[in-house]
């Protein structure tokens, strides 16, 4: 018993922890190192360990057992853990704990479980990724039959305790193999493993104790959402079995693309023209912003794709809150079509340029020749 860990400590939880809280890190740690999922040479060693710690914690006569005598408990009643070929198997885990992994779920337990999450994608205008917006979502999800009350049964009465298990939903069945015959649980076949028969069935779901339906819900977008993220609305998901919690909603974002502004993360770029006078002598104009039209300065001597930088007016963090910045790239745009006058001008400005000791060209060349 020295080399187990301390079953609070594998399932990350404190030892005055709720049978909720016991219930949500059992579920985490088992999506995490299920062997289907997580390929780690040690992933099936701990999805083990955590099914032992959950088998322990989320009985309430076990785990005062446990916190009294520790994992010299199992000696006093314990009854020891199977997680092999017998006993509490590995397809029962699967069951109970991935549900919500595509597929459905097999009725054959009658342990609470939570239930399916659902994923839906969700397309967002630019400007209302930026700042935040609502949105009434539709979405189809299986729901507890309101009928019955989730049990499938027309009423109290009809809904009785399977006669072949008396209600635990499992059954010992022997079987003859090459090393002689050997005794394994398996799920009950008269009551599908729920511990339970239905006389006479709900009219509503036919016995299935749920059903499918539409649901309208008011989402709440936060400022700052962007492509690829996505947000969690707990127990919007389908509904629960056995009393387990419902599943979760989880919405995907995809942002449509703006015509001026491109994101980059919390920042937003822009690329503005200026003339050549503009950028020689300088000036001040007006930029548009997501946050509306700002004053920006153009320094004298601006070169072209020179980058200015207005400080918080980019995107709001979805978690600091902290805004990004607006970068303006600058981009000098030769003029065409000149008029007489302006011809007479580039023409006085060329004979000047000549006049000096180096053009910018002949500097250029200059470089290629030493």
């Amino acid at each position: 018993m020295a080399d187990k860990r301390d079953y609070y400590e594998v399932l990350g939880i404190s030892k005055n922890a709720s049978e909720d809280e016991i219930k949500k890190a059992y579920r985490s740690m088992a999506k995490k190192y299920h062997p289907d999922v997580n390929k780690a040479a040690d992933a099936e060693a701990k999805f083990k360990e955590v099914n032992e710690a959950n088998e322990i914690l989320s009985d309430p006569q076990k785990r005062s057992q446990y916190d009294q005598f520790g994992h010299q408990a199992q000696g006093q009643g314990f009854g020891g853990f199977d997680f092999g070929g017998g006993g509490f198997g590995f397809s029962d885990i699967f069951e109970q704990v991935f549900q919500g992994f595509g597929g459905g779920r097999s009725q054959q337990s009658n342990r609470p479980a939570a239930g399916n999450d659902v994923e839906m994608v969700m397309t967002l205008e630019f400007e209302e990724a930026v700042f935040g917006t609502k949105k009434d979502v539709s979405l189809e999800v299986e729901d507890e039959c309101s009928t019955c009350s989730g049990t499938g049964a027309y009423s109290k009465s009809d809904l009785v305790t399977c006669d072949k298990c008396k209600g635990s939903g499992r059954v010992i069945v022997e079987q003859r193999g090459l090393l002689g015959i050997s005794r394994v649980q398996s799920a009950c076949p008269k009551c599908k493993g729920t511990g339970r028969e239905i006389k006479k069935a709900c009219v509503k779901c036919h016995g299935k104790a749920r059903y499918r339906v539409k649901k309208t819900v008011n989402v709440n977008i936060p400022a700052g959402v962007d492509t690829g993220l996505s947000l969690r609305m707990e127990n919007y998901g389908e509904a629960g079995y056995n009393g387990g919690p419902n599943g979760d909603l989880y919405i995907r974002f995809k942002v449509k693309p703006h015509k001026f502004f491109a994101r980059d993360k919390n920042d937003i770029r822009i690329e503005i023209p200026i003339s050549f006078s503009d950028a020689a002598l300088g000036k001040v104009i007006e930029v548009p912003t997501i946050h509306g039209d700002v004053k920006m300065t153009i320094p004298s001597g601006t070169q072209s794709a020179a980058q200015i930088r207005l400080k918080e007016k980019g995107v709001q963090d979805v978690r600091s809150r902290r805004k990004g910045d607006m970068i303006v790239t600058v981009r000098i745009e030769t003029p065409t079509n000149l008029s007489a006058e302006h011809r007479k001008l580039f023409e006085e400005l060329q004979k000047v340029e000549i006049s000096s000791k180096q053009t910018p060209w002949e500097k250029f060349k200059g470089f290629f020749k030493k």
